[in-house]
């Protein structure tokens, strides 16, 4: 080859090289162009949300970029932010119970279970608060307020403890219970009923309101593990109250205070004092009624007795009555029999 042609072979590969690095460098400006735009577009978005806030999330990434974070730091937690924020709407609104409806969410639960004990025992080992944590696997700790009609209690959740207040808004002693609770992280209201099958027999129901407050809680809570619990619990309680309770009910008092709108109208002692004087007036009217049956009867067994010796005079009398005709002489005969006994003897 000619020294002419390698060098028109040459000059072409070097433009070629030429024009491909220019290229490369065209797309390399443009792309690093483009970045510097969109992190300064977010540094610009999250300096006015800093200023002016509108959200949880970008306040999050605003409050890193006034720290001095980098705007690739603050756009990362901002956009954690936002997806905690959207799994939080979707279990049920914010944190507060407000959020698009979270406040008016809740989870209803209707539990019905059979207790083979009298409702008066039933109903004492129920109101007995401070005897929970002793059969129930997550409660820690229970403790009535009998002024107040409050109850704290604190219990197990997962890895977690949380401790949340109850207020009886209504009770009528062997009846019902309703309350309403508070909590940091989720509240437990409702009600339970009480119901008379037999003797020795109750029927218990519960309807309980469970708002949860918190992410864990409402993640978990698609589980439904409140209502597991719940009916766990209620079979613990039935435990305890065949197997305990039973055997000494008289140990049990129970709290039997009457409520209504949360105030209590009569104590527990005032209710107890009443149920024990209608007791006794009821123990006085019995025996009164067995006296005065007792009087009826001996009453009578007397004219019983009257009744049974004048009926034996009377068997006496027709007795000596038929001896005395059995006694009569052959001879006494009837006239009309007299004259054919003579003719007889005349022939």
């Amino acid at each position: 080859m000619s020294e002419s042609a390698k060098s028109a072979t040459s000059d072409g590969v070097g433009g070629l090289m030429e024009s491909i690095g220019g290229l490369a460098r065209a797309f390399g400006d443009r792309a690093v162009s483009t970045v510097s735009d969109k992190v300064g577009s977010v540094t610009d978005k999250l300096t006015d949300y800093a200023q002016n806030p509108g959200g949880s999330a970008v306040a999050e990434g605003a409050k890193t970029l006034a720290e001095g974070g980098s705007p690739l730091k603050a756009g990362a937690k901002s956009a954690v932010a936002a997806v905690k924020d959207k799994v939080s709407g979707i279990f049920g609104g914010g944190g507060d119970g407000g959020g698009s409806g979270g406040g008016h969410r809740f989870i209803n639960f209707v539990e019905a279970i059979d207790v083979g004990a009298p409702i008066d025992v039933v109903y004492n080992a129920w109101t007995e608060y401070d005897t929970w944590p002793d059969f129930m696997k997550k409660v820690e700790k229970a403790q009535l307020d009998e002024d107040e009609g409050t109850v704290s209690f604190e219990g197990k959740v997962f890895w977690s403890n949380r401790s949340w207040e109850a207020t009886i808004v209504d009770q009528i002693a062997t009846r019902r219970v309703v309350w309403d609770s508070t909590g940091d992280k989720g509240t437990l209201s409702g009600a339970v009923t009480f119901h008379p099958l037999a003797d020795d027999l109750t029927r218990i129901v519960v309807v309980v309101e469970y708002r949860p407050r918190g992410f864990m809680e409402k993640v978990a809570n698609v589980w439904r593990p409140v209502g597991r619990r719940l009916r766990l619990e209620l079979k613990f309680f039935v435990h305890h109250v065949m197997t305990d309770v039973v055997l000494h009910p008289d140990d049990l008092e129970g709290y039997r205070a009457e409520i209504q709108d949360e105030e209590i109208v009569r104590s527990h002692e005032d209710v107890v004092a009443e149920q024990e004087e209608s007791e006794s007036e009821g123990e006085g009217e019995e025996g009164e009624g067995e006296e005065e049956g007792e009087g009826d009867q001996d009453a009578a067994d007397e004219a019983s007795d009257e009744e049974s010796d004048e009926e034996s005079d009377q068997e006496s009398d027709q007795e000596s009555d038929q001896e005395s005709e059995d006694e009569q002489p052959e001879d006494e005969q009837p006239e009309e029999e007299r004259p054919r006994a003579r003719r007889r003897r005349s022939r």
